[in-house]
């Protein structure tokens, strides 16, 4: 099918040859497109929305072609939501909490630690849980049991642990340091069991992860060995610079030489003596957890940072060669923390735990869980080789051996031969928790049914509604020569989608102004049959019902007219432009405006097209957008009627000839045709006499004279031209006077447009001086910034401002010659003289304001050495629009004066120094040309030089503690210190130098993060809160 372009074209093509008192009913059939043909099934991609015939593309073919039930809804199956046989049941990570999912494994699979959690009871939970066994657990302990036996004998694939998760109190939006997060819940979980009545479960943390060590000292000179005994649960193994875990474990038990500042005081000796000390390994408990040190701090940056570093470890480990006494001490190795991921602060984490039972590996990722094939651990590619773009190869194991870059933690078991007996292996869940873990399986298989039963009412539904539309869909093209109705297009779309509800069919957007179908709105519905629509109609309702009488002859005949002078306009455009170059004959002209001649076939398209809006809906759209008015003036930006720029404000001809022209009968009855309702004014209109009665300053002609007698009176001030200076002084003057800035502004702006500014009538000196009178600046200083402020007037024009102009206060400057000794010296007075006090309290205003500022623009620019400017020759072209404003306008200081209309400032209050400098630093300029590899960014005073790095680090992706940033050849190196104390003012351009970037974002993203004070657990149940 055609585009609906060609289609809108063709269904109005006959315009040009009918005229709208000739259109009959086959023109309005074609204007509605009834008989283009309809489209097969095939021959569209999708649906032609120029045609109301076509209804391929709508949505039909998913209920055409073969029934698929699981379209009918999108609930997913419940069954896949539950355990499968033999397998181990995942947690659900509640944002960042994969490093508490980890451990909670980790420590399940041992099967003593589970079965003595079993064992220990609360006796006021045991009773509640007797009486109301509806209630949750209440203690961390509880909660903890509850979560293993769910782990245990759920039937869900995967559990929710928020319940402990929020007994701990932790943040689960915040990732923590997992290896802190083990030792303090192994400590909480010793304090809760060492209160039980049961001896055996009093120590059952200290005989699982408990050993004994010592640190001993020996002293060099006496040889006297001083023990220290201690406890550890873990060793924390040092990986730099090391390839495998036993030269891990040999550097950590290894000999320390103590000498110099840190030598060891003897109580043999009585003196501080050079000394060895190491530590000596007494006992190993039955779980031995190896912490790699993996995240530590970097002196360098101040913050943590991660090792990645290939460990290699064995499947079994002999620590007897470690042990004091030696002996035979072997491990297997039965779990293996890994984080992913390049930094310390973000990253994700998981397990790879051996079952106790079977032997077999599995890998633990929250909700999923991967069995291993065969019976070795296998550390896949996917959570063992950091993000990085450069990768270290990974070293080659031996048979035993695995080797990992993100291994954190290895989980040793001492092998035994009693963990091979079933009544070891096999661990019993208490009545009390199998009865909570009975009443959640009970809740998720309801849940199922009722998932079941969804599922199968959306398929029963789909299957009627399948039925139906094979029904209707057969029954909606409307026949040649039978009767037909229209229906909106979006509403069959939503009728063939069964996501959303189908809601009553809604005609009424597509009514015109005489409550009939309007034509733009016909590629928007569909023609579909009588029949048809009478089924749908019965069944959702809805209205009104648009036939083939709704048709509308009004809204055709009046596009017919517009478009029709649409197609005349091109041609009346050039002829009326040969036409207004000829003279009229005398007294057959007619007044119209330049500004509206010059402009007429814009209006004309304007015109015509709100002459087709008067007949459309109000969400139609025109046909054929009218084209963008260039904004060529003021005037033509609020030209919308026709010689509009030619009526006065009573409703006559205006007085201003010469924003009107005189064209013949010919050319105006040509414009009629296109602006009927336009003002008609004959050469023998007379102009309207209220304006020519307007007295002062309503009078605009007066206005006009009064501008050009001042204009040729100061000719040169207004073009800028021959001005004195102070920075040259003319030889034929010793006086100049002086005027504000903002007077010359004022009085070119009414030169430029008498008729359209109100005329200055005074000079507000007083605007310069200070409350006691005096002049606020000094030779020096309008030498050098002040300059701007004011205007040098030549003593001749300063006596034509005196006669046209009321001045209230003369100022005025003198150069001074005397003879010395040493020759000729020159000196410059003012009158008024000037006022020190309150020079100096100004000078401490700008002073203050540029140190105690909110929301200002500093230019911070990259240096790529200590000498050049990163592209320092080419200016910035493009800017962000992220980025700060280059130039901003500041919002203009309204001073007494302004509110007279004329200007008039005499007798007014005179300004205080703080009011003074805010009258004029709005006039200052705030431009800066920026360079190609600078950035805006918006500061505060008060906003220390940190805050403001991380600004730098966004904008240029230069860490903190790599940049090296400087003003005017000065460092800036206080991390601490306010902007304000450092000397950074508005407008100033800091240099940045940075050291060697980082090519990692991730470590980007840690700096960012450490920006704020770590918190840890703090306020956390691991901590007793």
């Amino acid at each position: 099918m055609a585009p609906r372009v060609q289609l809108e074209k063709a269904a109005w093509r006959w315009v040009e040859s009918v005229r709208p008192e000739d259109i009959h009913r086959e023109h309005i059939e074609i204007a509605y497109r009834i008989c283009v043909p309809p489209c097969k099934r095939g021959a569209c991609r999708r649906n032609c929305k120029g045609n109301p015939n076509c209804l391929v593309g709508i949505g039909e073919h998913a209920w055409l072609g073969e029934i698929n039930e699981n379209s009918f809804h999108n609930i997913d199956d419940p069954n896949s939501e539950r355990r499968d046989k033999n397998t181990f049941v995942g947690l659900t990570n509640l944002g960042a909490t994969c490093y508490v999912n980890t451990f909670l494994q980790v420590w399940f699979h041992n099967l003593e630690l589970r079965r003595t959690l079993y064992l220990c009871q609360n006796a006021r939970a045991e009773e509640r849980l007797e009486i109301a066994p509806k209630d949750e657990p209440d203690f961390i302990c509880e909660h903890l049991q509850y979560l293993f036996a769910l782990l245990q004998n759920s039937n869900r694939r995967y559990i929710d642990p928020s319940g402990l998760v929020k007994a701990l109190g932790l943040d689960t939006g915040q990732q923590q340091d997992a290896q802190e997060f083990s030792k303090l819940f192994l400590s909480l979980l010793e304090d809760t069991l060492s209160k039980q009545k049961n001896p055996n479960l009093q120590n059952v943390i200290q005989l699982q992860f408990c050993g004994q060590m010592s640190y001993v000292t020996v002293c060099n000179q006496c040889g006297r060995a001083s023990p220290l005994p201690s406890r550890y649960y873990e060793l924390e193994l040092n990986i730099q610079g090391h390839k495998n875990l036993t030269e891990c474990v040999t550097e950590f038990l290894k000999e320390e030489k103590l000498d110099g500042d840190n030598r060891y005081f003897c109580e043999s000796c009585q003196s501080k003596q050079n000394a060895t000390r190491r530590i000596k390994l007494h006992s190993l408990p039955r779980v031995l957890n190896l912490q790699l040190m993996r995240f530590v701090f970097d002196r360098q940056t101040g913050h943590k940072k991660k090792l990645n570093t290939f460990i290699s470890f064995p499947e079994q480990l002999d620590m007897g060669p470690f042990l004091e006494g030696k002996g035979i001490c072997v491990y297997e190795l039965s779990a293996v923390l890994i984080h992913r991921g390049v930094s310390a602060y973000s990253g994700h984490y998981i397990a790879h735990v051996r079952d106790a039972r079977t032997s077999d590996w599995y890998k633990f990722n929250d909700e999923e869980i991967e069995k291993m094939e065969g019976k070795k651990l296998q550390l896949g590619i996917e959570e063992d080789i950091a993000e990085t773009k450069s990768q270290t190869r990974k070293p080659k194991c031996s048979k035993g051996y695995h080797c990992s870059r993100n291994a954190y933690m290895l989980v040793y078991k001492c092998h035994r031969e009693e963990d091979t007996d079933p009544m070891e292996t096999n661990v019993d869940v208490p009545g009390f928790l199998q009865r909570l873990v009975d009443r959640d399986n009970r809740k998720f298989e309801e849940w199922c049914l009722e998932m079941a039963d969804m599922r199968k009412q959306s398929v029963d539904k789909g299957k009627a509604k399948h039925e139906e539309v094979k029904e209707l869909y057969e029954l909606l093209p409307a026949e040649d020569g039978q009767q037909y109705e229209f229906v909106p297009l979006e509403w069959l779309k939503k009728w063939l989608d069964d996501s959303t509800v189908t809601k009553e069919i809604d005609n009424g957007n597509f009514l015109c102004s005489h409550g009939k179908l309007h034509p733009d709105k016909v590629g928007e519905a569909k023609r579909i049959s009588v029949k048809a629509a009478e089924l749908l109609f019965d069944r959702y309702g809805g209205g009104p019902r648009l036939d083939g009488s709704t048709l509308c002859e009004e809204c055709v005949g009046q596009r017919c007219r517009v478009l029709r002078l649409k197609n005349q306009l091109a041609e009346d455009y050039k002829e009326v432009t040969n036409l207004v170059k000829g003279p009229p004959k005398s007294d057959e002209g007619y007044w119209v405006g330049k500004t509206s001649l010059r402009i007429w076939r814009q209006l004309a398209l304007e015109q015509l097209d709100e002459d087709e809006e008067e007949t459309k809906h109000i969400d139609g759209k025109t046909n054929g957008e009218g084209p963008e008015i260039t904004n060529q003036d003021e005037d033509e930006e609020e030209m919308k009627t026709f010689n509009k720029d030619i009526l006065c404000r009573h409703g006559g001809l205006s007085i201003l000839e010469s924003e009107r022209r005189l064209v013949t009968e010919e050319v105006w009855s040509k414009l009629r045709v296109y602006f009927p309702k336009a003002p008609q004014f004959t050469q023998l209109q007379e102009p309207c006499q209220q304006c020519l009665e307007r007295e002062g300053k309503e009078n605009e002609a007066l206005n006009r004279m009064m501008a050009s007698e001042q204009k040729s009176s100061l000719l040169n001030l207004f073009q800028e031209k021959n001005r004195p200076t102070l920075t040259k002084w003319p030889q034929e003057t010793d006086i100049l006077y002086i005027v504000p800035m903002f007077f010359v502004d004022e009085w070119r702006k009414f030169i430029r447009r008498p008729t359209k500014t109100t005329p200055v009538s005074s000079v507000g000196n007083s605007l310069l001086l200070c409350p006691h009178g005096g002049f606020m600046f000094t030779h020096d200083s309008m030498l050098m910034g002040d300059a701007q402020h004011i205007a040098l007037l030549w003593p001749g024009e300063w006596e034509v401002i005196s006669r046209h102009f009321l001045v209230d206060q003369p100022i005025s400057i003198c150069q001074i010659s005397q003879a010395t000794p040493n020759g000729s010296s020159v000196e410059y007075t003012t009158q008024p003289e000037l006022c020190r006090d309150c020079r100096e309290g100004f000078i401490f205003q700008q002073q203050r304001d540029m140190r105690e500022y909110a929301q200002a623009t500093v230019y911070v620019r990259k240096v790529i050495d200590d000498k050049r400017i990163m592209k320092e020759a080419a200016p910035e072209v493009n800017v962000s629009g992220s980025e700060a404003e280059d130039e901003r306008e500041e919002p203009v200081a309204k001073v007494d004066g302004e509110r007279d209309p004329d200007f008039s400032q005499v007798g007014h209050k005179p300004l205080t120094s703080d009011s003074l400098f805010i009258a004029y630093n709005i006039r200052r300029s705030t431009r800066h040309r920026k360079l190609r590899g600078e950035k805006a960014l918006i500061v505060s005073a008060n906003q220390t030089l940190k805050e403001l790095k991380i600004q730098i680090m966004h904008a240029f992706s230069v860490a903190p503690f790599d940049q090296n940033l400087s003003i005017d050849g000065r460092c800036l190196t206080d991390d601490s210190a306010t902007l304000g104390s450092l000397g950074v003012i508005p407008e100033s351009v800091i240099c940045l130098k940075a050291d060697e970037p980082i090519a990692d974002y991730a470590a980007l993203e840690d700096v960012y993060q450490v920006c704020m004070p770590e918190e840890g657990f703090k306020g956390t149940g691991l901590l007793g809160h």
